[in-house]
Order: structure tokens, then C-alpha cells, then sequence
């Protein structure tokens, strides 16, 4: 990843990927309204790669923001890249391409540069829940999806592929797949220095798929998805220190560590003063010694602990990355 002479990787598919993104999930208490005014502020401060989601379920307010910023030409559609999920309940062959078509709806957008796989099992169809109780597992439907999310991408609904939360193993059952026409672009998974994914980084790096860090600041304390006793990583004091060296924040210092590993990383925030702070990443770099300190850091924590898939019959659904 070529940081100094540009700021975005090629994908696999000849599609180029801005390697920072604006991160738009929000817990249910924080109002709907804030995804359009913090959108907007980070396509002001310069993030042109928006990652969001059916899930989230702010994908009208975060299109609203999108068309504003496009109305008042501070930048042109082909300048943004939009990622979407496709949610669990939605993994039915027959419905992959009405969850993308929603999220079109809502966004007020004619295509999205990227829609993948939020995770790698189904749920019962739903259109009134999210969460369900769980019924399928990658390994009994595999062969289903893709072929779907294949027909989306040759219709222009999206320009590139890819899927999230996959493990290797998983990942090598859609590469394997006989008639494969497009493999995934990338894996979008929990990565932080907690938690650095070196092994699937190097799996994903000899397949040309590109690892995404979502996560990369630690987490939002939302109770749903995080224990109240993890661990800050902003706290984390070897962050501090390498942070001082180079007169920039903690969470300057774990973004930049994503990029110069090759990982394309989403940067989360709602306030305006940490948005602007996250962009300014690329005019100064870490040593070395920093990367192997930071690479020390690897516990194999998780911030993200899936609770709504404990009654999964293959709860933990990854083996350990």
C-alpha cells in the first residue's frame, strides 16, 4: 500500500478502495439526525470512503448527508465510495438483491461501490426483526448467496463484492466455491492492536483480498455488544507513549498502524474535533520499533462479542483468526 503516493488500494476486481473510511454505526440512543450532520462533516474534512450498513438502519440519513455534500459540489458521486452489508435475514438467494435495493432506496443512490456479506451466516427471514433466532451457518449455504451478490455487481447495482467476519477457512469454501465468477474483494473483521489479525491478514494478502479493520479505535461502550470491563485501547500506555514521539493522539497512532500493515481501516466518530483528528493520518509515520512495539500489544481480544449469536448452535461461529 503505497501511502505517499496515493490514498487508495486497488481491488482485485480493478476497482480502487480510499484505505481510510468513515465508519456510521451508532447506538440506539444516539439520534438518528447525527449520522447526516457527522457524515457530513467527514466528507467536509476529506474521508471519501463512507462504510455503513442495513443494519444500522441510519442508511436514509447518511444518503441524505451524501446528497447534500454531492448538491453543493463539494464532491461528485465518482469521488465517494459506499459500502454496504447485506443483512443476515435478507441471505436467501431471492432476497439479497431486495436488501440491496432498500438500502438504495434509502440512500437515494443509483449504485454503491461495495456490498458485502455482513456475516458469515443466515437467520430466519425476517422483515420485521434483525435479530431472529439464528437457523443457518455458512457451511449449509454457501453455495446460495454468492451467486446473488454475483447477479448484483454484473446489474450495477454495486460495483465490488466482498464479505465480513469470515475466518480464513471460511473465506477459502467461497474461493473454492466450482463456478465462482468473482471472488470477494475483501473481509471487513475486528481489527485493532488487541487484536491484529496478523495470521488472516497474511491469508487475505496471498489471495488479494483485502483486509478492512473495523474496530480499529477499540469500541463504543454500547452494553449490547461490549463488556463494561474491556479494556480501553486509547489508554493502552505503549500507545500513549509512541503518540507523544510523534506529537499525535492514541487513536492517530492505531489508524496509522493499520496502513503502513496494508489494512484499509474505518475510522468511527460522531464528534467533529476526533473526525478531523482521525483524517490526519497520513502526513507522518511510524518507525519500525513502533510497529513492533504496537504488534506486542496482540491478545486476541475481542471487543465485539456477537451476543445475539449465542443460541447459534455454532456459537463462537469463527474459530480463532
Amino acid at each position: 500500500m503505497d501511502l505517499k503516493h496515493s490514498r487508495s488500494v486497488q481491488l482485485n476486481d480493478g476497482n480502487l478502495m480510499p484505505v481510510l473510511g468513515f465508519g456510521t454505526f451508532a447506538p440506539e440512543e444516539i439520534p438518528k439526525s447525527k449520522a447526516t450532520e457527522a457524515t457530513k462533516v467527514a466528507i467536509d474534512v476529506g474521508f471519501r470512503h463512507i462504510d455503513a450498513a442495513y443494519f444500522y438502519q441510519n442508511e436514509e440519513e447518511v444518503g441524505q448527508a451524501l446528497r447534500d455534500k454531492m448538491a453543493d459540489g463539494t464532491v461528485k458521486r465518482e469521488e465517494l465510495f459506499y459500502t454496504t452489508k447485506i443483512w443476515n435475514t435478507f441471505l436467501r438467494p431471492e432476497l439479497v438483491r431486495q436488501c440491496l435495493e432498500r438500502s438504495l432506496k434509502k440512500l437515494g443512490l443509483d449504485y454503491v461501490d461495495l456490498c458485502i456479506v455482513h456475516f458469515p451466516f443466515a437467520m430466519k427471514v425476517s422483515f420485521e426483526f434483525l435479530c431472529p433466532r439464528l437457523l443457518y451457518y455458512v457451511k449449509t449455504m454457501r453455495f446460495f448467496w454468492t451467486l446473488a451478490l454475483e447477479k448484483c455487481k454484473d446489474s450495477g447495482l454495486t460495483k465490488s463484492i466482498g464479505v465480513s467476519n469470515f475466518n480464513h477457512k471460511q473465506l477459502e469454501l467461497i474461493l473454492n466455491k466450482p463456478g465462482l465468477k468473482y471472488k470477494p474483494t475483501c473481509n471487513q473483521v475486528e481489527c485493532h492492536p488487541y487484536l491484529n489479525q496478523s495470521k488472516l491478514l497474511e491469508f487475505c494478502k496471498s489471495k488479494d483480498i483485502v483486509l478492512v479493520a473495523y474496530s480499529a479505535l477499540g469500541s463504543h461502550r454500547d452494553s449490547n455488544w461490549v463488556k463494561s470491563d474491556s479494556p480501553y485501547l486509547l489508554e493502552e500506555p505503549v500507545l500513549k507513549t509512541i503518540a507523544r514521539k510523534h506529537n499525535r493522539s492514541p487513536g492517530q497512532v492505531a489508524l496509522r498502524y493499520q496502513l503502513q500493515r496494508g489494512v484499509v481501516v474505518l475510522a468511527k466518530s460522531f464528534n467533529e474535533k476526533r473526525i478531523k483528528e482521525n483524517f490526519q493520518v497520513f502526513d507522518f509515520e511510524l518507525t519500525s520499533e513502533d510497529m513492533k512495539m504496537i504488534d506486542g500489544l496482540n491478545k486476541n481480544f475481542r471487543y465485539a462479542k456477537m451476543s445475539f449469536a449465542v443460541d447459534h448452535p455454532y456459537y463462537p461461529y469463527s474459530e480463532e483468526y
